[in-house]
């Protein structure tokens, strides 16, 4: 159920969120907040491609 490919989706979303959590505290705070978008990017990115491919799974059963 959780493949390799979730896994990079999740870290990708890991390293996204620790950078943008770094630049903030850095006193960065524009750069952190445009970093911070990324994540809920991401994570929609890798919600499309899961269902894509449980759907697939589904239509060839």
């Amino acid at each position: 159920m959780f493949k390799l490919s979730d896994f990079f989706i999740l870290l990708a979303v890991a390293v996204s969120f620790a950078i943008s959590g770094l630049l903030w505290f850095e006193g960065k705070q524009m750069e952190g907040l445009f970093t911070a978008v990324w994540v809920p990017s991401i994570l929609a990115f890798g919600i499309y491609f899961k269902l894509s491919s449980l759907l697939s799974k589904r239509e060839q059963s």
